[in-house]
């Protein structure tokens, strides 16, 4: 008897940016008119709404300060569980004054949600804490205006597991969101991370970007390459996304870097090359080096390798260079006919045991314009 297998459906959370609008929203109410609260309802940007439970509360001079603890869902997000605190005082001029205290991170470049200089509070949140404050004010009759902090105690740790040091935001984590809540969705928020960290090189006015999937691609930039790796963008597996990112920034160049683990996979279309879409290294190798005139047995190691320097070692010289010359041909084209007319694209592949390996006709030209 076969065994029923189901799915699990994944558990939403909510973002930074829903903890701090609550967390304001509670503080406010008990700072204007004097109640505590248990708990706190807000509608979302997404036109949800949540009802979210106050875990600390603290009343000082002339203000109140809470906090919301994040919830993350099923997501894998290093914030979960994170405690996200507003500060809220009265002011004598009108308006929601808004900024980030403790563990919330400042703006060192440019090209991000904010401008150099300001809490990495991104738009949405802060247009959810207004609200939120502004509706409390209305309701208790505060004709002035107020101040909101919002601090994270836990973020300057947790923006080390976050890209944020690499993006140049300092001193903790973002406050981020656009609908409110978390899609158990790491892969849309990797793709996220490509766009901003390619719009901030394009306000920079880089004209060629260099991407790589990870960090055997990043070493290989610095000792292989001679160039800093920290001008390249992880691309992590979603290759194709990359490009269509340069192309719809109107970069006139991209020059990725791999290893052959993961180059080969392009060369067969895969522009995810996560291993749950498929793996047709072996495959792909073995095609080549037969066109190539390897033998037969030969070729039946090839697919029976786990790796492609062992696949390579069984190819072997001189076949080894024209099996390369072929799959990064192949390359070539998937990555022409991905960039379009308007923009120039172009690979090198290298190995941890080989060192270099090939590149596609473009990237000497595109490694050229990287060097100057």
């Amino acid at each position: 008897m076969e065994q029923e297998t189901t799915t699990k459906a994944l558990r939403q959370g909510y973002t930074t940016g829903t903890c701090a609008a609550a967390a304001a929203k509670a503080a406010a109410w008990m700072l204007l008119t004097g109640q505590e609260i248990g708990h706190v309802a807000l509608t979302l940007p997404s036109g949800g709404a949540l009802t979210l439970e106050v875990r600390e509360t603290e009343r000082g001079s002339g203000y109140v300060r809470c906090a919301i603890r994040k919830d993350a869902g099923d997501d894998p997000d290093v914030t979960g569980g994170a405690l996200v605190f507003a500060e809220v005082r009265r002011t004598d001029s009108p308006g929601i004054a808004i900024d980030g205290g403790v563990g919330v991170g400042r703006v060192t470049k440019p090209g991000l949600d904010q401008p150099v200089g300001a809490a990495a509070i991104n738009s949405v949140p802060r247009r959810m804490i207004r609200e939120q404050a502004e509706e409390v004010c209305r309701g208790a009759g505060w004709q002035g205006g107020l101040s909101v902090v919002i601090s994270v105690p836990e973020g300057e740790a947790l923006a080390k597991k976050t890209f944020n040091p690499r993006l140049g935001i300092v001193g903790g984590i973002s406050i981020l969101g656009t609908t409110g809540i978390v899609e158990p969705m790491s892969e849309q928020a990797l793709v996220d991370t490509i766009r901003v960290e390619l719009r901030q090189r394009r306000v920079l006015g880089e004209d060629w970007a260099l991407l790589t999937p990870g960090n055997y691609g990043a070493d290989y930039i610095r000792d292989g390459l001679g160039l800093d790796p920290a001008r390249a963008v992880t691309t992590s597996n979603f290759i194709g996304e990359a490009l269509d990112l340069c192309r719809e920034m109107g970069f006139r160049g991209a020059l990725l870097v791999g290893h052959i683990g993961k180059l080969v996979k392009l060369a067969g279309g895969m522009w995810n090359t996560h291993s749950k879409y498929g793996d047709c290294r072996m495959e792909i190798l073995a095609a080549h080096a037969a066109a190539a005139g390897l033998d037969c047995a030969r070729c039946a190691a090839v697919l029976d390798c786990v790796s492609c320097d062992e696949a390579l070692r069984v190819i072997g010289e001189p076949l080894r260079e024209a099996v390369l010359r072929r799959v990064m041909a192949r390359v070539a084209e998937q990555l022409n006919r991905r960039a379009g007319e308007d923009m120039r694209a172009g690979a090198v592949t290298f190995s941890k045991v080989y060192g270099f390996l090939a590149q596609t006709e473009k990237a000497g030209e595109l490694l050229g314009k990287m060097r100057n």
